[in-house]
């Protein structure tokens, strides 16, 4: 793509988030950078938060996309672009939740050793434990959780997102996060058997 003033490419990867809505509210055409850099990624968080396959986490991130695209006016430029993208994730998921009313579904954790390993040290578990094993346990340690534990576990060790973005996400105020996380560890830990 080519910047009509200037006559030169324009590197879209090396643009920030908020360049690239500012880009958008000019050329709409833009907005396919936006999606390509966080499609992989909502994905992965729709399908971990919803235990949904991967065709219905694919319809749920494209009307994610949608909803982006129509409110991209109403972005508010103090938070992060990638907070209040997740955070329109995380309420299509409630709302198709609502919508197909799912029976309860079990999580599945994929190959994700860093998740297992933050998981494992913040818990001190011995890191000569087979992963085979961990990763069995943790899956049937997860899905005895509470929806808002397992939710706010996947956002910190699996999103890797801090507890400003996950606040930003769930709308909850910071305090209220580390409270969360704190009781989803020990919800963990106390039925974590292995």
């Amino acid at each position: 793509m080519y910047d009509m003033n200037m006559h030169k490419p324009i590197d879209y990867q090396d643009k920030t988030d908020e360049e690239l809505i500012i880009l958008t509210l000019k050329d709409q055409n833009n907005f396919l950078y936006l999606m390509k850099r966080y499609e992989a990624k909502l994905l992965r968080y729709v399908m971990r938060i919803s235990n949904l396959n991967k065709d219905e986490a694919e319809d749920i991130v494209q009307d994610v996309f949608i909803k982006t695209y129509q409110n991209i006016n109403d972005f508010d430029s103090s938070l992060k672009f990638s907070s209040w993208v997740y955070r329109i994730a995380h309420n299509q998921v409630i709302s198709n939740y609502r919508k197909i009313k799912v029976r309860p579904k079990t999580f599945i954790l994929n190959d994700d050793s860093n998740f297992l390993e933050n998981l494992a040290s913040d818990f001190d578990l011995d890191k000569e434990i087979d992963l085979k094993y961990l990763k069995h346990n943790v899956n049937n340690t997860l899905n005895k959780l509470d929806t808002k534990y397992r939710e706010v576990l996947i956002l910190r060790f699996l999103e890797d997102k801090d507890y400003r973005e996950i606040s930003d996400i769930l709308k909850k105020p910071m305090g209220t996060v580390a409270t969360l996380i704190n009781r989803a560890k020990e919800q963990f830990k106390k039925n974590y058997n292995g």
